[in-house]
């Protein structure tokens, strides 16, 4: 029963740090001080999160990117999932769609496109790592002032390999790690 009861808390706690909720002096050690981001393999390096900028949060996402036949090939449309506060996809905290964009349960938003010349594919079978900066970030919470977001440890979610029929469309599961940047500075300490 205790256990159970501790559980609980700490998961209460994830997500009072994630949405952005003060539980401690501003001196703490905060919950998600992990080296400023995941560890990255060799090959992506262009991925790396910009110098002035320090991890806010990560999540784990699982769901879909959808993909229509144009008659030659497949075209991405969008991406389709849910976002999660931990590694068994427990907590959902948010989504993330076309834009593509993230949005909180409580409401914030933020937007972004890819940085260009970055990205790496650690599996071939998977879509790529990629390091996107904002351009739109709305409402209070944990989307409100991110800067950059980077996308990691992907599984699936390629485009189909065989053709299709003219404007099918097909959503490919896949999950992801998303980490979320804040520029650092006295605006955002």
């Amino acid at each position: 029963m205790h256990y159970i009861t501790i559980t609980r808390f700490a998961r209460l706690l994830v997500l009072l740090a994630i949405t952005g909720v003060a539980l401690t002096p501003a001196s703490a050690v905060t919950v998600f001080d992990n080296d400023n981001g995941p560890d990255l393999p060799a090959g992506c390096e262009s991925i790396t999160a910009p110098e002035g900028t320090t991890l806010a949060f990560h999540v784990y996402a699982k769901g879909s990117q959808i993909y229509k036949w144009n008659g030659s090939s497949w075209g991405f449309v969008a991406p389709e999932a849910t976002l999660y506060a931990e590694s068994n996809y427990f907590g959902e905290v948010g989504i993330h769609g076309a834009g593509p964009h993230w949005t909180s349960k409580s409401g914030s938003k933020v937007k972004a496109s890819r940085v260009p010349n970055t990205g790496c594919r650690p599996d071939p079978t998977a879509i790529e790592w990629i390091l996107l900066k904002q351009t739109e970030a709305t409402g209070p919470g944990i989307f409100g002032r991110v800067t950059y977001i980077q996308r990691t440890n992907t599984t699936g979610g390629l485009a189909p390999a065989e053709p299709g029929t003219l404007n099918e469309i097909r959503e490919i599961p896949y999950t992801a790690e998303y980490y979320f940047y804040r520029d650092t500075g006295p605006a955002n300490q």
